[in-house]
């Protein structure tokens, strides 16, 4: 039986479900588009094509392989979109939690199915339906579980809008022993520049007591305050609008030293690099287009 534990977003990785590329289906329709971002690309003609989301994917595994990590894979389904598996599930403390997504995203989760069956049916929670929470939203540190959320009363105008009002109250029944804080976040349809779609594309920890984050990903100030009063100004990446919208804020911990990001990311890398961090670069701006990165392709499920 799989003995689940993730404390927090940076402790030593032992197991994690990576997202697949494989048979990632034909370029979606304008109507199709989740986000703005792969409208843009859709619009564009420059949508990713499959042979360089494989390549980026098999990329981040040798990573995970050098760091010894077991890595699970989803199912294949054909002709579909499997590579966040961020947003089908995630674990907090020992608790694996399925997200209500978009519906016609349900397959996903049917395809991590195998694994779910090799946890504790105790440990296994599916929130009720009005509950939308998706694990790009959630984000576990010291004793705080951060939950990215959209307030706005044109919630449901917004396919960007991932996680409700009751995904929030949802986590504070379940896990009353910890301070869960909601932060309300920019959305946008139309203008990926302007989209925190989920938390992690404007915040995220790193290493013991860092953080990477975007100002203007808050809707209210006193929320990326709270988070300079958490960590101290001197300990925050501040990235850039145009940083954002290339996903600077959505790398990945495999140790509290250690840090999978994006080989472009130059201005951040080297930050990473002075406080000590240890920075694997790898290429994944075709993914990028999608609107996600290296933390929504991975589902943690084992932090040691």
């Amino acid at each position: 039986m799989l003995e689940l534990k993730v404390q927090n977003e940076t402790s030593r990785l032992r197991m994690v479900v990576l997202g697949l590329a494989n048979s990632n289906g034909p370029t979606p329709t304008v109507a199709e588009a989740y986000d703005p971002k792969s409208l843009e690309h859709i619009l564009a003609g420059t949508y990713p094509l499959e042979k360089d989301m494989i390549n980026e994917m098999e990329g981040f595994d040798a990573v995970f392989k050098k760091y010894d990590v077991t890595v699970l894979r989803p199912q294949l389904i054909s002709d579909y979109n499997q590579i966040f598996s961020r947003d089908i599930g995630f674990v907090i403390e020992d608790v694996f939690i399925k997200s209500n997504i978009l519906p016609d995203r349900e397959r996903e989760l049917e395809a991590i199915q195998y694994i779910v069956d090799q946890m504790n049916p105790a440990k296994v929670v599916r929130p009720p339906e009005e509950v939308h929470i998706e694990g790009g939203d959630v984000m576990l540190w010291k004793d705080y579980i951060f939950v990215g959320t959209y307030k706005g009363s044109d919630y449901k105008d917004y396919i960007t809008a991932r996680t409700n009002n009751h995904g929030v109250a949802y986590l504070k029944a379940l896990f009353p022993n910890k301070i869960v804080k909601e932060f309300d976040l920019v959305k946008s349809k139309v203008e990926a520049r302007d989209n925190a779609l989920h938390l992690d594309c404007c915040f995220q920890p790193v290493g013991e007591h860092k953080g990477i984050i975007y100002k203007n990903g808050f809707r209210e100030e006193s929320d990326y305050l709270f988070l300079v009063g958490l960590f101290g100004e001197e300990n925050l990446f501040h990235i850039t609008r145009e940083e954002m919208y290339h996903m600077n804020s959505n790398v990945f911990s495999i140790a509290p030293s250690v840090v999978v990001s994006e080989r472009n990311f130059t201005r951040l890398n080297q930050w990473l690099r002075e406080q000590g961090f240890t920075v694997e670069e790898i290429a994944y701006s075709e993914i990028a287009k999608q609107e996600g990165l290296l933390r929504c392709s991975t589902l943690p499920l084992i932090r040691a």
